[in-house]
């Protein structure tokens, strides 16, 4: 369970009269969380998680040198002046397969079969290709038989197509640092070293529930005025792709007595995120209900789509309130449910991928608000991208979401963004790590 550790700055925002900006709601929210107590994982199950400890190698990689291509090893002296015109004669004096120790040394005037990532004998500084000799193959010669001679066509330096021991990782180098991002390469790193298992910050258990007697569980009959719950499973996708357990609680209707049992089954979790109910309307009873289980602040974001947020903790677990409507509860995630959740998992880059882009419509901007436009966003033939407004921009429209890629982002401060303005695009499919 996590702990809020940012409750003064809570309390001080209970006022629901005042207007907060996006960044500083964001503040606020972030300040109330750290990264979650760590697990040890089989690598595998760790894919996509943080690293919650210093990874150093025990051991180098490679732990010897070894052959980068199959040729002959060979001492780089010996084949001075070598060429395709007048080849070299090397004594072939045995063979040497990957997987084994070496059975013969390298002296003067002699060469050895080799295989990729077999160790180079002793003696031997180089390794001529195949393709740069006049081996011809024969019946036999891969059962241990091989030539008495081989002609050496290239003049080799020391190292050629040899890799030294510790090339990539030395003994006691650190490898990987609290905060990585287990990605496959560093999962590929670990298992290099040797190891099975890792520590990593767990996986936060997130709470979702949507409120309102409008609202119905999908494979609900509809009845009359009633509508689906469609924010539950967009929340419940948002908190899986970036990391999170959602947790479906279904919908709590508006009675304070249904609100308070669903809250209480909530607090199991690490965060609980409700939809609905935090707005000025009569019935929205959320609020007072959050008010009355916990210390919780409603807040009016200048943000567009959606305004009324609340945010604070329900018997010591944090509690994200997020509007009602479709698209609204979806932008507010991503701007402050998002950050919240990738910092529970350990990672240090907490924002979403931007990238500038230049805007191809014209966007009205009124009320002061920053407004999150719904857009897609594609390469240019300059190497930039173009911002492209898809459907309607209403807070309820879902269609917009499913066009675009993006949310070109208008500062509270612009009223109309004309054509040819470049903005920052959040780009919504693009994976941080």
């Amino acid at each position: 369970m996590t702990q809020l550790v940012a409750a003064p700055a809570i309390r001080a925002w209970e006022d629901a009269d005042r207007m907060v900006g996006v960044d500083e709601a964001r503040e606020a929210i972030l300040a109330a969380f750290a990264p979650l107590p760590a697990i040890t994982l089989p690598i595998l199950d760790a894919l996509g998680m943080v690293l919650a400890e210093e990874v150093v190698a025990g051991v180098a990689i490679p732990p010897f040198p070894n052959s980068a291509m199959d040729g002959f090893a060979v001492r780089a002296i010996d084949t001075i002046g070598a060429s395709f015109e007048t080849p070299i004669r090397l004594r072939v004096i045995g063979e040497a397969p990957a997987g084994y120790a070496p059975r013969v040394s390298v002296g003067p005037g002699t060469a050895v079969r080799i295989m990729t990532g077999a160790p180079v004998p002793e003696g031997a500084d180089a390794v001529v290709r195949f393709e740069e000799t006049d081996e011809v193959e024969r019946p036999g010669e891969h059962n241990g038989h091989v030539a008495d001679a081989v002609g050496i066509r290239w003049a080799a330096k020391p190292g050629d197509n040899v890799r030294p021991a510790s090339e990539d990782v030395a003994a006691g180098d650190v490898v990987l640092r609290g905060g990585a991002h287990l990605r496959p390469a560093e999962i590929g790193m670990l298992a290099a070293l040797g190891r099975t298992h890792v520590l990593v910050h767990r996986r936060p258990r997130v709470a979702i529930l949507a409120t309102g007697d409008e609202v119905v569980d999908p494979g609900d009959p509809l009845g009359p005025g009633q509508i689906r719950n469609s924010n539950s499973s967009t929340v419940a996708a948002l908190v899986r792709r970036c990391g999170g357990e959602p947790v479906l609680l279904g919908v709590a209707r508006d009675t304070t007595a249904a609100l308070r049992a669903k809250l209480r089954e909530a607090q199991r979790a690490d965060v609980v995120i409700t939809t609905g109910g935090v707005s000025t309307g009569d019935y929205d009873l959320v609020k007072h209900v959050l008010r009355m289980e916990g210390a919780v602040a409603l807040w009016q974001v200048r943000i567009k789509p959606g305004k009324p947020l609340a945010f604070g903790r329900i018997g010591g677990v944090p509690l994200l309130g997020l509007p009602g409507n479709p698209v609204a509860a979806a932008v507010a995630f991503e701007q402050f449910g998002r950050p919240a959740i990738r910092r529970l998992l350990g990672h240090r880059a907490l924002g979403i991928p931007t990238v500038p882009a230049r805007l191809l419509d014209r966007v009205e901007n009124r009320g002061g608000r920053r407004h999150f436009v719904r857009v897609r966003v594609e390469p240019d033939e300059l190497g930039g991208y173009t911002a492209r407004v898809v459907g309607a921009q209403g807070a309820g429209v879902l269609t917009s979401l499913l066009l675009g890629n993006a949310l070109l982002v208008v500062p509270e401060d612009v009223s109309v963004a004309e054509p040819g303005m470049v903005l920052p695009a959040q780009m919504l499919d693009w994976d941080l790590g």
